[in-house]
């Protein structure tokens, strides 16, 4: 799709170009970008894959994009219109001043489209290779988090298994305990019932726990 700012340089008055340099500030009808640059709407092609860099300047130089003889690139006129010397002219009046620099440098508007357009199309096929590689990325990560959750379940249940055998465990050592107990009750109420026999006061205490209670057989 054509950008606007294509359409700021590209002029097809023929009648104006004879009058020398102030023909090149009059806007005459736009031409097509395709027109004027053949092969526009395509990919750019890398020498060599990028890499995970966002500069822009590795991308240009992946792309094969370097700046031309003369010196005249679609940045250098992009940086001669934000210059503090034209800036803040009518959009006229800076599209004369940057034709006017280029016509006393030879250089031709179409090669100045053909640098931008090339820029742009790296660009946009380096933003492709990220889009493309960001959906590799997510699809191979969906695939090891859902495996890393499946583990996580397994692991679960395991522990599970383990905190309900701990928990039998004690279960079992507590009903060991209180059956003990029981037959230590039984055991201690037999004793002192013998042995209240021969004393006034009975010296056994049955029924004591492991906190120190205690119920006295009289």
């Amino acid at each position: 799709m054509a950008k606007r700012w294509y359409n700021f340089f590209v002029v097809a008055d023929e009648a104006d170009k004879a009058k020398g340099a102030d023909a090149l500030s009059h806007a005459g009808p736009s031409k097509r970008v395709v027109d004027v640059v053949p092969g526009a709407d395509g990919e750019a092609t890398f020498a060599a894959p990028p890499g995970g860099s966002t500069s822009l300047d590795e991308i240009y130089a992946s792309a094969q994009i370097s700046t031309p003889a003369h010196g005249y690139s679609i940045l250098k006129v992009a940086a001669m219109l934000e210059s503090e010397h034209i800036r803040s002219l009518p959009p006229d009046v800076k599209r004369k001043s940057v034709l006017v620099a280029l016509d006393a440098a030879g250089v031709k508007v179409q090669e100045i489209i053909q640098d931008a357009v090339q820029r742009d199309k790296a660009l946009d096929t380096y933003e492709r290779v990220l889009e493309k590689n960001l959906e590799e990325l997510r699809r191979a990560k969906d695939v090891e988090n859902q495996q890393l959750e499946e583990e996580i379940n397994q692991r679960l249940i395991e522990l599970r298994a383990r905190i309900a055998e701990n928990n039998r465990e004690v279960s079992r050592e507590q009903e060991n305990l209180s059956a003990w107990r029981a037959g230590k009750r039984a055991e201690e109420e037999r004793i002192a019932h013998a042995v209240g026999y021969f004393v006034t006061e009975n010296p056994i205490s049955a029924g004591r726990d492991n906190t120190g209670g205690a119920e006295h057989v009289r």
